[in-house]
C-alpha cells in the first residue's frame, strides 16, 4: 500500500474487519495557531517533543500524546468542506489533581498561561473540579476525587478505584 502515490483510495473490504486494540495513541487538536497553542501548553510547563515541526506539534503524555495542527489542515485532511465549527463540542480532557488544593492551583496556572478559565474551582459530590479552555476553546476538566486510583508516575490505574 505505501508504494502508491498520495490519495490513493483503499476499499474497506465487507465482513474482514479488524477490531484496534484497546487504546489510543494521540489526541489531535485542531488550533487556530500552532505556535500560539504550543506555547501555551509550554506555559503551563510542559514539554514539547522535539520529534514535531512547526506545524505538528507533539506533547508527551506517557505513553500517548498531545498533538496539536491548524483546524484546516485538520478538516483537510479528514475530508471536510470547513474546519469550521461553533457549540459546545462534547468532548473534554480530563487532568486527576494529587490533591483538592491543586485543583484552583492548577486553573490558575492555565490561566496564567492564556486560557480561560470557565468554571472555578467547585465542590461537587465527589470531589472538587473547575473547567479551562486553551486558547481555541477546547475543553479542560481538573478533577480531584477520592476514588481515583494514580500509579507512583501519575499515571491513572483504570481498573481499580479506592473504596469510599
Amino acid at each position: 500500500m505505501l508504494d502508491q502515490p498520495a490519495g490513493t483510495v483503499y476499499p474497506t473490504p465487507a465482513h474482514e474487519g479488524l477490531s484496534p486494540r484497546q487504546r489510543l495513541h494521540l489526541l489531535l487538536l485542531g488550533v487556530a495557531d500552532v505556535a500560539r497553542s504550543t506555547a501555551f501548553f509550554e506555559a503551563l510547563g510542559w514539554s514539547r517533543s522535539p520529534t514535531g515541526n512547526d506545524g505538528f506539534a507533539k506533547f508527551d503524555l506517557g505513553g500517548y500524546a498531545l498533538c496539536l495542527i491548524s483546524r484546516e489542515a485538520f478538516a483537510q485532511d479528514a475530508g471536510f468542506a470547513s474546519p469550521q465549527g461553533s457549540g459546545f463540542a462534547g468532548v473534554g480532557l480530563i487532568y486527576i489533581a494529587k490533591s483538592p488544593e491543586e485543583v484552583p492551583r492548577i486553573l490558575a496556572k492555565a490561566v496564567e498561561a492564556g486560557g480561560r478559565l470557565v468554571k472555578p474551582a467547585t465542590r461537587t459530590h465527589w470531589g472538587v473540579a473547575g473547567y479551562f479552555t486553551d486558547p481555541d476553546g477546547h475543553l479542560f476538566e481538573v478533577d480531584y476525587e477520592d476514588v481515583w486510583v494514580l500509579d507512583d508516575d501519575h499515571r491513572l490505574v483504570v481498573d481499580k478505584i479506592n473504596a469510599g
